[in-house]
């Protein structure tokens, strides 16, 4: 075994003990003393198998008191939209240029949105955008007509999530420096967004696990019991 670090030594945190969600939050803050601003993690541990298309766990959930990062959003879109979009606080917004610029590897972007007439266009990305988990896709609103309202939502706090191979969706819901309350908020609201889109081919037990740890402190496991009754 690693020798645990002075650091780790510190953390009275029981690796056995289930915490109520509220205990786990200040505890996540408290351990968070990293040099920068840690973003505080949910793990949702399911009872799917994401390799079934009818068990596969994916949406959108807007976190009431926002995320604490800067959300940088690419459009791809023309004319008026593309007004819309640069209106809305687009970081980039273009068609064939921003092809060209995404097809050299140029990905400067965390969220991308595209006008259904931009899909063909945009598809010729997907062996480039697919695997970082940037693909427009109309079940996420990220492929809009309404794209003024896309770019507002992508940088006022709106998080995808998205079940791994493990079954376990991965989630920052805000930063160490959040009053407990707004990371309490958000909790629950990814919580609540990940318990409605169970999946029709989910058996058994659908939420398992449920841990909270900042970017650089320990693992706290929280009593699923206080979060979910499914």
């Amino acid at each position: 075994m690693a020798k645990l670090t002075k650091k780790q030594k510190s953390w009275a945190v029981d690796a056995e003990k289930l915490y109520g969600v509220d205990e786990a939050i200040a505890l996540a803050k408290q351990y968070a003393t990293a040099k920068f601003d840690e973003t505080i993690e949910v793990a949702l541990n399911l009872g799917v198998d994401p390799r079934h298309a009818d068990q596969m766990v994916r949406g959108v959930v807007t976190l009431p008191k926002g995320t604490g990062k800067t959300v940088r959003v690419a459009v791809f879109a023309k004319g008026a939209k593309a007004d819309e979009a640069r209106e809305a606080g687009a970081d980039i917004v273009g068609a064939e240029d921003l092809l060209e610029t995404v097809q050299g590897g140029n990905i400067d972007f965390d969220r991308c949105i595209a006008t259904p007439d931009m899909m063909g266009l945009v598809g010729r990305l997907g062996k480039v955008l697919g695997p970082k988990g940037l693909m427009p896709n109309p079940k996420l609103g990220t492929v809009t007509m309404n794209v003024g309202q896309a770019v507002k939502d992508a940088k006022g706090g709106q998080v995808e999530y998205r079940v791994e191979k493990a079954g376990i969706i991965h989630s920052g819901i805000g930063k160490a420096s959040f009053p407990a309350e707004d990371l309490r908020a958000n909790f629950d609201a990814l919580v609540d967004a990940v318990v409605k889109a169970k999946p029709s081919g989910a058996k058994g037990k659908y939420v398992k696990k449920v841990a909270l740890s900042s970017s650089m402190g320990p693992g706290i496991k929280v009593d699923v019991a206080e979060v979910a009754t499914v």
